[in-house]
């Protein structure tokens, strides 16, 4: 039994009807590199099984604490059944890119049941007509909750189902799995009552983490430009979400954007992913004639797992606000002054100390946490408190080399994330084998039209490319 950090947790107490915390991916494969040509659901059914082993979430299931007093735990489920998991789709004729992303869009918006080891996945059959696909291709959508992984450690994940070759095997189990015993409510009691009485001890030394990154951050070292991004405007994205969603995204060339960034000096990719969801989220709310003066500001996460922490799941993440420059119309500018702005929030960032949030949440209550997340939701509060954020943009790197399943080949791989009221829009960026997929995630409510908002992502990239390519004068 192995008990829930305050941060994996917390993804469970922000949960809501309208806004499940799981995050999740679809990817594409070509079949026709599998043994005979083909891929059963069978043949997935047993290549999963032979995998199990390998992520410890698979198997494992929540065991909550009476009246929340505690963190939750996970247990090996002694009730597994891994065809409950699993499951096995078709698409209608012509089965082409939009009705895959309409039904991803519908499984990603139903909670996981919490009953079970919370994952599914869904083999997702007749992709005849998807855009640099082959006909006969199909998807699996995977979806997991925050609780039990992040993108660092989902992305591990999908290297342990997957391999590098068409007939490759995985590795065997070192040992036999063995199911554990649910615990009675007198002796998660017992727990609750030690952990509690060792809380104070626990809260007094994240104080001590706490407070001298605090403080330099608040002396405002002169050696630091600090970025603020105290204002954030409100947009169509920060009122309360519906249970409803929608899936788009599209591909890049991991090159270009690589090849874009060198035209200003010290830029990263990242800086180049988040210059175009900026020119996207721009462009979207100017044709919506909804574009603020004030410049957008997104999240985005870092992992701040050591090496030592890798292959263990959960969630070992803080995270840096940024300035979007979205009110520059010029792309490089906007570059520029993304890139710089980056530097700054890196700074704050490394100041405060990585794990400080990690820290802060392990001592915050279970029961106060629900609490305000589900007062925040009743009272709606998304519609009256000024936004803190626009989105949330995450960068996961991913292999740059083919990876197959089942034999197939994966030629496309989308992210998907969690939305909540105030921020009704995500974009989860994923890279693989020389492709950046920027992906969105939003409220059907707030974003009706997808594929305007996919239109404006080729549109954001080829402004920025071509002013990449021009002469410098």
């Amino acid at each position: 039994m192995q008990q829930l950090s305050g941060m994996d947790a917390s993804f469970l107490y922000f949960e809501t009807r309208n806004a499940p915390t799981h995050i999740g991916s679809f990817a594409i494969y070509d079949q026709s590199s599998a043994p005979g040509g083909r891929v059963t659901f069978k043949g997935i059914l047993a290549n999963v099984e032979r995998r199990l082993h390998l992520a410890r979430c698979f198997r494992q299931k929540l065991i909550t604490v009476p009246l929340d007093l505690d963190h939750p735990y996970w247990i090996e489920d002694p009730d597994f059944d891994l065809e409950f998991h699993v499951r096995h789709i078709a698409l209608p004729q012509p089965g082409d890119w939009r009705q895959l992303c309409i039904q991803v869009a519908r499984i990603h918006a139903r909670p996981l049941d919490h009953s079970k080891p919370l994952w599914e996945m869904y083999v997702i059959e007749g992709l005849d007509q998807v855009q640099d696909c082959p006909p006969g291709s199909f998807a699996v959508l995977t979806k997991i909750h925050h609780a039990a992984i992040d993108g660092v450690s989902g992305a591990e994940l999908t290297a342990a189902l997957h391999d590098t070759e068409p007939d490759a095997q995985p590795p065997p189990p070192e040992h036999a799995w063995t199911p554990e015993r649910e615990p009675s409510s007198l002796e998660l009691a017992v727990r609750t009552a030690a952990n509690n009485f060792r809380q104070p001890f626990r809260f007094a030394r994240v104080l001590r983490r706490t407070l001298p990154p605090l403080a330099r951050v608040l002396r405002r070292n002169p050696d630091v430009e600090v970025e603020s991004s105290a204002t954030v405007p409100r947009t169509r994205f920060n009122g309360p979400v519906s249970p409803h969603r929608v899936v788009e995204g599209r591909c890049f060339s991991l090159q270009d954007i690589r090849d874009i960034r060198k035209r200003v000096p010290g830029a990263t990719v990242n800086d180049v992913v988040l210059s175009v969801c900026s020119g996207a989220l721009r462009r979207y709310l100017e044709q919506h004639g909804e574009l603020p003066k004030e410049s957008l500001v997104a999240m985005a996460p870092i992992s701040v797992r050591s090496k030592s922490q890798h292959g263990s799941a959960g969630n070992r993440v803080s995270a840096m606000s940024v300035t979007l420059f979205s009110d520059i119309a010029d792309p490089l500018e906007r570059l520029e002054k993304v890139h710089r702005g980056t530097q700054s929030s890196k700074a704050t960032a490394a100041a405060m100390g990585a794990e400080t949030m990690t820290d802060i949440t392990q001592v915050l209550p279970g029961s106060l946490s629900g609490l305000a997340a589900r007062l925040y939701t009743r009272l709606g509060l998304a519609n009256r408190v000024r936004p803190f954020l626009n989105t949330v943009i995450t960068n996961v790197p991913g292999p740059q080399i083919p990876l197959y399943f089942s034999g197939a080949k994966m030629v496309a791989l989308y992210g998907m994330g969690p939305i909540m009221d105030g921020m009704g829009i995500i974009h989860p960026v994923f890279s693989y084998a020389g492709r950046i997929s920027i992906a969105v995630t939003a409220d059907r409510e707030q974003m009706p039209d997808p594929e305007r908002y996919a239109e404006c992502l080729q549109a954001s990239f080829d402004e920025l490319q071509e002013a990449a390519l021009r002469p410098t004068p």
